[in-house]
């Protein structure tokens, strides 16, 4: 066998300083890193901030051209309207006589002024002329917004409609009204349906390089939108624009312009990406405009793409070499410490038998040694604390087996009963499906359930003859007394439900405490069917045994007023597969 060297012979000492060192170089590429990082968050802020200032400046502009749109529309018809007071046909605009000249003059309102579709003007009984490229009749939104527009303009106000949708193509229009008067009085109303494809046009040349402009109302309806095929006006767009969520919780009064970060998804997208998007409030029409972009497409068009890939490559290609120079230092310890990683997987799957073997530096070897003592420790204290456990779980269920049949003594009729009520409530719970942890709790609470007789006088207990109803009541105390008795030992809290409510019924008859359907903990349920089952099939004072069918057919018969038919169907379950049989007297448990 060939000399082993020295714990302190050089190969091992430089073995370290070689790590020492590979982990110095991969150090040095960390600045490369941090100035990568540097850059592209400079780069992304300025372009965040030149996203932002364009955005601004576009919702700014359309909003503002938008409030002249309406102004100057507003400005005409008023100025219609001037001219019908000064003609004198404004206190009766369907006057026969100046019908033709009105007819003229309408029609020529809408000729000079290609934004106009239609134009109507009508009395108070809703009667006038009209003049336009096409007939209202057939379109129910223009009708709908005219019948509004003649309420508002019944009550002196002037009216702008929401925007619908106009026709087969879906053209965006809305309707403008001013009201008629003469001396005070309301005479009329002047009204025109007005194309917005001026808007479409503007959000459309507003919509380049993958941003989306366009104008909601304040219910998060769409007035403009570049595309009007599928996004008409009149369509809601809250439940898929954060802005537009957000845009409805604002005042309607608030003149504001706002940029914001959100995640969404950009039209024509199915994948959700970071956006920023700005709007800029309109309140006079409690409208507003909106300008949305993907970050990443602002990132390309901006170039911030090109300088990232630049310098990623430059700091890649560093970080290999670097990489490859460090693996070939971390080849020495990787080796040894792979041993020790391995130890300690096994012995987290409890298998403390494992042993390192380690060669390598003085440390190593020193930490593969400690280790393997340690797990030696560790495999001797577990087997100690299984052993231990293992004796304290038995010594507990004995403890708590004695305890259930000192309480069955009491009375010569009950011998063996809370072995049963504990067996038979058990196999029911299997059958409910369960768990390993629920079992043993309804298990060690059946055993218990009838601790509280220790407190009842025996000769209530052992009475053979029928309870008087004085004796019933002491009797029905038992419940509540178990628990008390149980409630000091923190370990047996989970059991106290089948303890004391193990005698409540399903429509809330039972005691003590009168609960009713869930109110009931499902252990309670289960223990009140096995506990009814087994004072059924065993001699009691008041009756003889009977057998397993009769007590399976009293128990179905009882089921939803008394019983849960679920307990209930796991009891028959049980029962048809042959796996809840009568027990002897004394049960192991």
């Amino acid at each position: 066998m060939p000399p082993q060297p020295a714990n302190n012979s050089p190969i091992r000492r430089w073995r370290i300083l070689w790590i020492v060192m590979g982990a110095l170089l991969l150090v040095a590429v960390t600045p490369l890193w941090l100035y990568h990082r540097q850059v592209l968050r400079l780069s992304e802020e300025k372009l965040e901030n030149t996203e932002r200032v364009q955005q601004s400046e576009i919702t700014r502009s359309l909003a503002s051209e938008t409030l002249l749109f309406e102004q100057n529309l507003r400005e005409q018809l008023l100025s219609q309207r001037q001219v019908l007071a000064l003609t004198g046909w404004i206190s009766n605009v369907d006057d026969p006589g100046h019908a033709p000249q009105l007819a003229r003059l309408l029609q020529s309102f809408v000729e000079n002024n290609p934004n106009i579709l239609y134009v109507t003007v009508v009395n108070q009984q809703a009667k006038g002329q009209s003049a336009g490229s096409f007939s209202v009749d057939p379109d129910p939104f223009v009708g709908v917004a005219l019948k509004r527009a003649f309420q508002a303009s019944f009550q002196g106000l002037n009216y702008v409609s929401e925007p619908f949708a106009l026709g087969k193509d879906n053209r965006p229009a809305l309707v403008v009204a001013v009201p008629l008067s003469s001396n005070g009085e309301f005479t009329g109303m002047l009204a025109a349906v007005v194309s917005i494809d001026r808007l479409t046009d503007r959000i459309r040349d507003a919509s380049v390089r993958e941003r989306l402009v366009f104008i909601v109302d304040g219910h998060g309806h769409i007035v403009a939108h570049p595309d009007t095929r599928d996004l008409v006006p009149g369509r809601d767009v809250t439940s898929t624009s954060p802005i537009v969520r957000h845009l409805k919780e604002l005042p309607q009064e608030l003149h504001a312009t706002e940029t914001m970060h959100f995640t969404g998804t950009p039209q024509g997208k199915t994948q959700q990406v970071e956006m920023i998007g700005t709007y800029s409030t309109i309140p006079e029409l409690g409208w507003a405009v909106i300008a949305e972009r993907s970050l990443d497409e602002a990132r390309i068009d901006a170039g911030v793409a090109e300088l990232t890939h630049q310098a990623l490559t430059f700091v890649v290609g560093v970080t290999i070499v670097a990489l490859l120079i460090g693996y070939l230092f971390a080849v020495g310890i990787t080796r040894p410490i792979r041993g020790l990683v391995e130890s300690v997987r096994a012995i987290s799957r409890a298998e403390f038998h494992e042993r390192v073997k380690v060669e390598g530096a003085a440390e190593i070897s020193e930490l593969a040694e400690t280790f393997n003592n340690m797990a030696g420790d560790i495999e001797q204290y577990v087997e100690r604390l299984k052993q231990a456990a293992e004796e304290n779980r038995e010594l507990f269920l004995g403890s708590i087996r004695m305890l259930g049949a000192a309480i069955d003594e009491k009375d010569p009729y009950t011998r063996g009963h809370s072995g049963r009520v504990a067996k038979y409530s058990t196999i029911i719970g299997e059958y409910m499906n369960l768990s390993t942890e629920d079992l043993d709790r309804l298990r060690i609470s059946a055993l218990l359930h009838d601790v509280g007789k220790i407190g009842v006088d025996d000769r209530v207990l052992k009475k053979p003859g029928k309870l008087t109803d004085e004796e019933f009541e002491l009797m029905k105390q038992h419940p509540t007394k178990g628990a008390n008795i149980m409630r000091p030992v923190a370990q047996l809290k989970d059991v106290l439900p089948g303890i004391e409510l193990h005698h409540e019924r399903m429509d809330g008859a039972g005691y003590p405490h009168g609960l009713m359907g869930d109110q009931i903990p499902m252990m309670a349920r289960i223990i009140a069917v096995a506990d009814t089952f087994d004072a059924i099939t065993t001699n009691r004072p008041y009756q003889t045994a009977m057998d397993i069918q009769f007590a399976r057919d009293r128990i179905h018969s009882l089921a939803i007023s008394k019983f849960d038919p679920k307990v209930v169907a796991a009891l028959e379950a049980s029962i048809e597969s042959g796996r809840l049989r009568l027990s002897p007297t004394l049960v192991e448990v």
